[in-house]
């Protein structure tokens, strides 16, 4: 299995941000859970990374060419993949993964795991979708998502669709309990 992570590209204010990003990496190999993840080697993208290849995982960067340099690419990664655009590069992290994970992040982070979510809900992938709240950190997202289901704004299937947990082995088995092998499929969108 690879779990897509989305994270931030700086680590924040908080070391526990970092060293979520460095428990998770030992979880990922310790159950030999593939990484995937933005290709870059700076903030807390670079920790889980880095810190899974140090520990002998498997790790998939899919980085854009206009990204390279300014992420600094990871070019240590078992395996890395230069793409023309950042619609490419969430699509293609997308193909590779089976669960997808987002931990402490910025715009960035936001942009891609709202995006995956909205691709679930319109039928684009069956891929399980969490949120580690590491901190606390989503705690005023996951009220939000709360108030968005409250006012009316999604059913109850839709608020399914993002688990929200503050701890990590919990959260892991459910990504490996539902994790989908389905690629992305732009050509059939269907509403649930």
């Amino acid at each position: 299995m690879n779990l897509l992570v989305y994270c931030g590209s700086k680590s924040g204010t908080d070391g526990r941000y970092t060293e979520a990003a460095l428990q998770l990496a030992e979880a990922l190999v310790a159950r030999d859970i593939g990484l995937v993840f933005g290709g870059g080697a700076v903030g807390l993208m670079g920790d889980v990374a880095k810190a899974m290849l140090s520990h002998g995982g498997r790790v998939i960067g899919i980085i854009p060419t206009f990204l390279r340099t300014e992420e600094v690419a990871l070019e240590t990664c078992t395996e890395l993949i230069e793409v023309p655009s950042m619609h490419a590069r969430k699509l293609l992290m997308m193909e590779h993964s089976h669960a997808i994970l987002a931990i402490p992040g910025g715009f960035g982070t936001m942009d891609e795991l709202f995006e995956a979510v909205t691709w679930r809900q319109i039928g684009l992938h069956n891929k399980p979708i969490g949120l580690w709240n590491v901190a606390g950190y989503y705690d005023h997202l996951s009220s939000m998502v709360d108030r968005m289901l409250d006012d009316g704004f999604m059913g109850a299937t839709t608020h399914a669709m993002l688990r929200i947990d503050d701890a990590l082995l919990p959260m892991l088995d459910y990504l490996e309990a539902n994790a989908s092998d389905v690629a992305p499929d732009p050509l059939l969108p269907r509403w649930t």
